[in-house]
């Protein structure tokens, strides 16, 4: 049966002589693969562009990686910041080099199976034309994939293995020679009492900040775009304009106002309201607490406008016709809302409200611009209101701790990409028939 099948290719090839295998083959060396499938321009210019690549890149490149592995060997000579930088560069230019080096042997044994097949090879008009056609999408990427690279790969990739050096005050470039230090890192993190301590402390006030803020912004939202919404409110267009003008005022000067309302000392809010209510004032500066409090309260205030807009946009879409069939049907206002206008707020909105949530685990403008993070917390290197994100802050820029920051960074990440993965494969039965 085998032998069988094997003549039956057999005949069904025009030119069976024509040896893909070889083809691929003759690729290591880019373009000779080309050449024997008789596109002889195409391969003369893979050829003059890797050729071209390897000479002028080559010294940078095996410099760069080498670089990565020793990061500098004569201290006040050699920066480690600049073998560091020059390692990822060079690792990107090899992941380019080694993509475009795999897709030439792959183009050519293609072609080679096609000419076996009975495919003309084209002449080079129709050739350059169908590389235009094929090939135009990706020119037009290209640009944006370009600073994709550098403006975000390159930063990410050296803030992952700063994770994995020694870099911090006291073994700081160019004085000090940085070493490849493992996971030590993430060891000290988790087993090192002030770093666990603090990591436990601000992930735990991160995630309680994220879900009670962006909850609550979403539930205040939900409640009175239904209430506008309702047929026998009136002056619909100035109240709705009224709950928007939070989100037209730019956002660092409300929590900068906000900052002065809250103060403990002339504050408003202690000064005009508690005071005379009950006699003393609440330390919001001062109280890790009531800091807190503050900051879900100012974070509801800056966020529901943007949520009320989309679902003020939502509920106008919705017929009429539904809420007639449930009004003969007799459902209640609850019925009403819970079978009827929940559903479809969540169908239209669900991928935006997962990233408010994703928004707010890294809102670093609240929290910084409210307090700094504070007030101070003793024994821990964060402070009292501090999330992962302004406790990343602080380990960079304050205290240079750059391991321990790039490390927390990670996981950061990690956390971030975990939750809106999840969420969005969740998100999918929304869009499914029937769920309603």
């Amino acid at each position: 049966m085998a032998k069988i099948n094997s003549q039956y290719d057999q005949d069904t090839l025009v030119n069976p002589k024509h040896n893909p295998t070889v083809a691929a083959l003759l690729s290591v060396i880019p373009g000779l693969g080309q050449m024997y499938n008789k596109r002889y321009i195409k391969g003369a210019v893979l050829f003059i562009l890797f050729a071209a690549f390897v000479i002028v890149m080559i010294d940078f490149i095996t410099t760069g990686l080498q670089g990565l592995i020793t990061l500098g060997e004569v201290p006040r000579e050699d920066d480690s910041r600049v073998f560091l930088s020059n390692g990822v560069i060079s690792l990107i230019f090899t992941v380019f080099f080694l993509g475009f080096y795999c897709l030439n042997i792959q183009d050519a044994l293609k072609d080679a199976k096609r000419i076996q097949l009975g495919w003309k090879v084209p002449n080079m008009r129709e050739g350059f034309r169908n590389a235009w056609d094929t090939s135009f999408p990706y020119l037009l990427i290209a640009p944006g994939l370009f600073l994709l690279m550098f403006v975000v790969v390159f930063p990410l990739l050296y803030m992952v293995f700063i994770a994995f050096t020694n870099f911090n005050l006291y073994n700081a470039p160019p004085r000090e020679i940085l070493e490849w230090i493992g996971f030590q890192n993430f060891i000290n993190l988790f087993t090192i009492n002030e770093w666990r301590n603090t990591f436990v402390n601000v992930l735990s006030w991160t995630l309680i900040w994220t879900f009670v803020a962006t909850t609550l912004q979403i539930a205040l939202a939900m409640f009175l775009a239904v209430i506008t919404n309702h047929p026998r409110l009136k002056f619909k267009k100035l109240i709705r304009t009224v709950f928007i003008l939070p989100w037209a005022v730019p956002a660092f000067v409300t929590i900068i106002i906000f900052s002065a309302l809250f103060h403990d000392t002339f504050g408003a809010i202690n000064t005009q309201i508690i005071i005379p209510l009950f006699g003393e004032g609440i330390p919001w500066l001062q109280n890790a607490t009531w800091t807190k409090i503050a900051l879900i309260m100012i974070q509801v205030w800056l966020g529901f406008p943007f949520i009320y807009a989309l679902f003020t946009g939502v509920l106008q879409g919705i017929s009429s016709d539904w809420y007639e069939a449930a009004d003969i049907d007799g459902a209640s206002r609850w019925q009403k809302f819970r079978n009827i206008t929940f559903p479809h707020l969540m169908f239209a909105t669900a991928p935006l409200l997962i990233m408010q949530y994703s928004f707010n685990f890294n809102n670093f403008n609240v929290i910084y611009l409210f307090n700094q993070g504070g007030p101070a917390v003793r024994g821990q290197t964060a402070g009292g209101s501090d999330i992962l994100i302004s406790w990343v802050f602080g380990l960079t820029f304050e205290n240079q701790q750059y391991n321990m920051a790039a490390a927390v960074s990670i996981i950061l990440g990690l956390l971030v990409a975990t939750f809106a993965f999840f969420q969005f494969r969740r998100s999918r039965s929304f869009k499914e028939e029937g769920t309603f």
